[in-house]
């Protein structure tokens, strides 16, 4: 589903990410784990586009993504929730999802589907439809932001510290879900700081820290590398 070979990004003369090289296979939930400033959030920034890389190469289902423009990646499949939700706070629920369906040429009678499954999925977004999504708590602005990334159809989404912010239960409900999503067949990259939750329901995992990948592996052997519980797991 997604291979990046060689990576560099730098900001002027700063080199965020270096050389690294990871990949997403179809169907798994692989989160990227880290401290602040690891760069993580520039990585996911890179593959949907929104910043150009200095070099290597990014290879989504088998294309390179060189040339390709951020909207373009949404009609190809790939989806991003970033971090901090970004939702249109001065549009309501429902104009949010409407615009996550922007770049589809669907039918009113498809969008009416899509939107009941959304809704079947995050029913307190049906009970707030007509709000102002600016007014919503934290919660539903992250359910909204993943709402209306699901309502472009996706094949790959790109999720980025969807826990932040967020009471532990409204944590447990939004892990759950992304799991629910993940069974349906859709493919995740998840970046989270909060590590063993993230480890916990993915196939696999890449440490980084400073811009550098410095453990990869399984999600259930990474959750006991001691070298990893102490710095991110509390152990």
């Amino acid at each position: 589903m997604l291979e990046v070979k060689n990576l560099n990004v730098h900001y002027g003369s700063i080199h965020a990410i270096k050389n690294i090289s990871f990949d997403v296979k179809q169907g798994e939930i692989v989160t990227l784990i880290g401290a602040n400033g690891a760069g993580k959030t520039t990585i996911l920034q890179t593959l949907s586009r929104m910043i150009k890389p200095t070099d290597g190469m990014i290879l989504f289902k088998e294309q390179d993504i060189e040339k390709v423009s951020p909207q373009k990646m949404v009609s190809m499949g790939m989806g991003h929730v970033p971090e901090g939700r970004r939702i249109f706070a001065q549009m309501t629920v429902l104009e949010n999802l409407e615009m996550g369906a922007y770049s589809r040429k669907s039918n009113k009678a498809e969008f009416n589907k899509d939107l009941e499954l959304v809704f079947k999925r995050f029913p307190r977004l049906k009970e707030r439809i007509k709000q102002l999504a600016g007014t919503l708590s934290g919660g539903e602005q992250q359910m909204l932001a993943i709402g209306r990334t699901i309502m472009s159809h996706p094949e790959l989404i790109l999720l980025d510290e969807p826990s932040m912010g967020l009471a532990p239960i409204l944590v447990d409900e939004i892990f759950n879900i992304i799991e629910e999503i993940n069974k349906t067949g859709t493919t995740i990259l998840l970046v989270e700081q909060n590590a063993n939750r993230a480890l916990q329901i993915a196939d696999r995992g890449y440490v980084l820290e400073t811009g550098k990948i410095v453990i990869q592996g399984k999600a259930k052997d990474l959750i006991e590398n001691d070298d990893i519980k102490k710095a991110y797991l509390g152990g």
